[in-house]
């Protein structure tokens, strides 16, 4: 290995670290956080970036998932229930990546976000909005079982479009609409990630979006990362991390708000 190698894997390892701590901690695939280190430090191009981004999340899910197991924090059943429907879906989104403009949706999902964000942290005023059967074992009663399959629609398909794992859909209905606590929402999210990452990640790969010479180094700090995470997030009691994940959620609902439209196609007049 060469002095050029050594510095990539290294680079890949800390980006991996970071994106797989944060991920672990809150929930999330952590491609919030990679994509944007991907580009700027590896000049990947954006749909590579969500490609490498996704074929990552596999591991977080996998590594996160495991430790929020240990403390009985994961929820096989909920996570089959999310994954069904969201496997279908990630297919679609990787593709859907190629062929239309993203700042559209982009915005749009920005604006859920912000919407989320606030009610994580209305949740205890907000018992009149959960389903019939909220508060019973995740996936057991037809009500949940709908959220569920429905949730991972939409999560499966931004998934695939965006790179990322979904948690940042996941977490928030289970929380929100089952009368699930955060810690159980979220190793369960971290579950479903990993078939529907799957998808989304081989879809991109056949498309040739997976930067595979960065991944050993990027999978390796994912990995320890998202341990780490998930063993700190045991840590904070559920109302720190209510507040924690809203911020979150917030940070990102902003900067997808903020995504510039292409010149000439923000609904204004054309230049001549």
């Amino acid at each position: 290995m060469n002095k050029s190698e050594f510095r990539h894997n290294a680079q890949a390892a800390l980006i991996g670290l970071l994106a797989g701590s944060f991920g672990g901690l809150v929930g999330l695939g952590g491609g919030v956080i990679m994509i944007p280190l991907l580009v700027r430090v590896f000049r990947l191009s954006q749909v590579r970036a969500h490609g490498t981004s996704l074929a990552a999340v596999v591991v977080t899910g996998v590594a996160g998932a495991a430790t929020y197991a240990r403390f009985g924090s994961a929820d096989l059943l909920g996570a089959l229930l999310l994954a069904a429907t969201a496997m279908v879906t990630a297919h679609f989104g990787a593709r859907f990546a190629h062929e239309l403009p993203e700042w559209k949706l982009k915005r749009a999902f920005g604006a859920f976000l912000l919407f989320t964000a606030v009610l994580l942290l209305a949740r205890p005023y907000l018992n009149a909005l959960a389903v019939s059967g909220a508060g019973t074992p995740i996936g057991t009663s037809a009500a949940g079982i709908a959220v569920l399959l429905a949730t991972g629609i939409f999560t499966g398909f931004l998934s695939g479009m965006m790179g990322v794992g979904g948690g940042s859909i996941m977490v928030p209905a289970m929380v929100v609409f089952l009368g699930v606590g955060q810690h159980l929402a979220q190793g369960t999210s971290l579950l479903a990630m990993v078939p529907t990452g799957t998808v989304g990640a081989w879809t991109h790969f056949r498309l040739g979006n997976v930067a595979a010479p960065i991944l050993p180094g990027l999978l390796a700090g994912i990995f320890l990362g998202s341990a780490l995470g998930a063993w700190v997030a045991h840590l904070l009691p559920d109302v720190a991390l209510r507040a924690v994940f809203a911020a979150v959620q917030t940070w990102l609902g902003v900067r997808y708000l903020r995504t510039p439209a292409p010149f000439g196609e923000s609904g204004g007049a054309k230049a001549a």
